[in-house]
């Protein structure tokens, strides 16, 4: 409850608060448009919007300001309009402008006294005229809160403590211990200055709202007589306003003060990470990030809590306000707007693939167009985890595992051995299951081992040499979570123990349900003698295997699949000299491609495109049929909608298959140009005598000859290596293989007939270049073996 006054403020406006600053006391303001022009009180507004809770306008008809004036004004903090007795002119406003009936006051208990004629004399008697007290010493219960409205604590007033307070603009009180006048920080420095007075609705009682100099209000030195305030958005600017002074130089709070687009970024990031959470507590962690990044740009910006309410109010107060939309390029564009946008897919239509004759460029260009990678648009995203990591070590990917997979880890490491209880739930069924594919992975990558070096004489006496390495230290990324994958663990941890390197890091993100990997992920890692398992996902992973933490040590090499997050961050840290870490290959979405002829079996190649579909909607599935009745397409098509609706991912795959493709080709040669052009990541051959056509095949990541070789033993069983490149990186790279956990040294020795064989011609080359120090090496040995051509120079 205000006070029974208020105010009215003139021409002299500015020159009466400076003068009697205690009119301030009141919290609300009056201006008379008979004498202030509209620029004055957008002045007045301007330079007291927080020295007043609300500031009203005193009018009396239309001949000073139009609609459109008091529109503006209303827009731009006038809290309402007093027009007091004139109701036709309060009736036209009323119906012209959008104003509520609060903000429109036309009578008023109120007592309105020019600002230049009150005195403090008059102040205190208005207010002594409310208030009311029961206590036998007279005395006044008096709140004390800050001007954010939190309690300080409870103290009383007495008759001639407020009218010393109201005087004097300060914290003044009556001390019951001391029997006296209490003048808050007297002694103490812990002084007040009063901003504002006001009585509750029964009148008994006074709030004082002060600006507290020191932190203290309490004799106990704490910030409330209640204790300190808690860990809100006030303790925060706090912190950051004192980080700003004093962080030190290179620490991550400096960096953030400094580097305004670091800030800019992680802004971005969270903002997109909350638009991203679903949870309450997805919501409410995502939030406390971006406010705690948002409040470090306030302070750094000079900008203060208090600025930004007055700001709520101004928006708050506003009469005409924006129509509501966000900004085109945040809103998803509209189906008509993009052909690439997505189609309403009817759930109750057949799955069928589209169908495009080789003929129809255009047709096939859209079929094997991939979908568009944007590594770039979530790199703003990545990086600040990386940095954090690098930054923070094991207790950013504690940190991160708690926001991102929801479970808490006292450490972000496994160690060798792993605990029994890990393998808990494994079944002997899925032991055997694994061993097998575990061998036939073993058997085949050992194959590949170079066993001896290869030399080449290359001229008498110069003896040339290349032999393997094992790269010593390799982190393995296995996807994880909700996922389990434990054929991607053997098929990356197999080879690193048949190339023998030193140490074999798995990286996997726990399960929320018991914060553990899957047992079938662990028992892999035994059998392939890993050291650790870094029990955290997605860029943070990679990170902390790229740059090593307290407990994950720095790996020369990642290697594995993962989402876009993931695939960025390998990207990233590959690019990174501080890293030095290599990593496979590029990754995107999985892919397959399905050459068929009339004698395929339908439901063959029914099952192998939908394996392939039920990764995920952005999979990439085509079929090549070879001269293919238009009787043979539609038995495909049936094959495709009767398996798929059997399946339990059938949602996926519905969204997979509506933009997949059967392009007819006429001949085999047609279909193998085309899948050359196309480079899949798995190229399956149900075509009679495949075996025949294996030679026709330049670019594919792993090829399924024949009706009976599914790609599912390729990815789990049969020997072969299921990492493979997508995206038509086959064209320039391998799948994983043994030498993918190795490097290549080469050696020459060079006698002293090889140095007469070659010993010239290195010279000459070297004088051409400009290199003498490189001509001298030769012309040197040369010279001392009397081998050195007469007349040479």
């Amino acid at each position: 409850m205000g006070l029974s006054f208020i105010p009215l403020f003139g021409a002299n406006a500015t020159e009466t608060i400076a003068q009697k600053p205690f009119v301030a006391l009141t919290g609300q303001a009056l201006v008379d448009a008979d004498e202030l022009s509209k620029q004055d009180i957008l002045s007045f507004i301007k330079s007291f919007n927080t020295t007043f809770n609300s500031i009203s306008l005193k009018i009396n008809d239309s001949t000073k300001f139009t609609n459109e004036d008091l529109i503006e004004l209303l827009n731009n903090g006038i809290t309402a309009l007093f027009i007091i007795d004139n109701n036709t002119y309060a009736s036209e406003v009323g119906n012209s402008i959008n104003i509520s009936k609060e903000r429109l006051i036309t009578s008023t208990s109120l007592k309105i006294i020019p600002a230049s004629q009150l005195t403090a004399e008059t102040f205190y008697n208005e207010l002594l005229s409310q208030l009311k007290t029961d206590r036998k010493d007279d005395l006044y219960t008096t709140l004390v809160v800050d001007t954010n409205e939190r309690s300080l604590g409870l103290v009383y007033s007495s008759k001639e403590s407020i009218k010393l307070a109201i005087e004097k603009s300060q914290g003044v009180y009556y001390s019951r211990s001391r029997k006296g006048i209490w003048i808050k920080g007297e002694t103490s420095g812990n002084r007040q200055i009063l901003k504002q007075i006001s009585i509750d609705c029964d009148g008994d009682a006074l709030q004082f709202v002060v600006e507290q100099v020191n932190d203290a209000f309490c004799h106990l030195n704490t910030n409330t007589c209640f204790g300190d305030y808690q860990y809100g958005l006030l303790e925060l600017q706090k912190v950051l306003s004192q980080r700003l002074v004093d962080a030190e130089v290179g620490s991550y709070t400096k960096r953030l003060f400094n580097d305004d687009e670091l800030l800019n970024a992680k802004i971005k990031e969270e903002a997109e990470e909350l638009t991203e959470a679903q949870t309450k507590d997805e919501v409410a962690w995502e939030a406390a990030d971006l406010f705690y990044f948002a409040m470090t740009k306030l302070v750094s910006k000079g900008v203060t809590l208090k600025d930004v309410e007055t700001n709520l109010k101004l928006k708050h107060l506003k009469v005409t306000r924006r129509k509501g939309d966000a900004k085109e390029k945040f809103l998803p564009k509209k189906q008509a707007e993009t052909e690439t946008s997505k189609k309403e897919i009817d759930p109750s239509a057949p799955i069928y693939l589209n169908v495009v004759k080789s003929t129809d460029k255009e047709g096939v260009i859209k079929a094997v167009t991939r979908p568009i990678q944007k590594t770039d648009d979530i790199m703003h995203l990545v990086n600040p985890i990386i940095e954090n990591v690098k930054n923070k070590g094991d207790s950013a990917l504690i940190e991160y595992t708690a926001k991102f997979d929801g479970v808490h880890l006292t450490t972000p490491v496994l160690e060798a051995p792993f605990p029994e209880e890990y393998l808990e739930g494994l079944t002997e069924e899925m032991k055997q299951a694994l061993d097998l594919s575990i061998e036939n992975v073993r058997k085949f990558h050992a194959a590949q081992l170079q066993l001896e070096p290869l030399v080449v004489e290359t001229q008498p006496g110069v003896i040339c040499s290349r032999f393997p390495r094992p790269i010593e230290k390799v982190g393995l990324y296995i996807p994880g979570g909700t996922a389990v994958l434990p054929s991607t663990a053997l098929m990356l941890g197999v080879p690193a123990q048949v190339a023998e390197c030193k140490e074999i890091v798995f990286a996997s993100p726990p399960r929320k349900s018991d914060g553990r990997v899957s047992p079938e992920v662990v028992y892999v890692a035994i059998k392939c003698g890993a050291s650790k398992i870094v029990l955290a996902g997605g860029a943070q992973a990679v990170a902390a295997m790229a740059y090593g933490t307290e407990s994950v040590p720095k790996v020369d090499k990642i290697l594995g699949p993962g989402n876009q997050f993931v695939t960025a961050a390998k990207m990233y840290v590959q690019n990174d000299t501080q890293a030095l870490c290599s990593i496979d290959m590029p990754a995107g979405p999985s892919e397959v491609l399905v050459v068929c002829d009339e004698d395929a079996d339908d439901d063959f190649v029914a099952s192998d495109l939908l394996s392939q579909a039920e990764h995920g909607i952005d999979s990439q599935v085509i079929l090549v049929g070879v001269n293919i009745s238009e009787a043979k397409v539609t038995q495909i098509q049936e094959a495709v909608n009767r398996q798929a609706l059997a399946l339990p991912r059938v949602d996926i795959v519905r969204q997979c298959i509506a933009h997949s493709t059967i392009i007819l080709c006429d001949t085999y040669e047609e279909a193998f140009d085309m899948s050359n052009r196309y480079a899949p990541e798995h190229l399956i051959l149900q075509i009679n005598n495949a075996n025949d056509y294996v030679k026709l095949v330049d670019n594919a990541g792993s090829i399924f000859v024949g009706s009976y070789t599914p790609e599912s033993c390729g990815d789990y069983s049969s020997g072969t290596n299921h990492t493979l490149p997508t995206y038509g990186y086959a064209r320039q790279y391998s799948g994983a293989n043994t030498a993918t956990f190795q490097k290549f040294i080469t050696a020459q020795n060079v006698t002293p007939e090889g140095l007469e064989n070659i010993g010239k011609a290195v010279m000459c080359v070297a004088k051409v270049e400009g290199l003498d120090g490189h001509r001298n090496a030769v012309k040197i040995r040369m010279s001392k073996l009397g081998l050195l051509p007469e007349g040479f120079n």
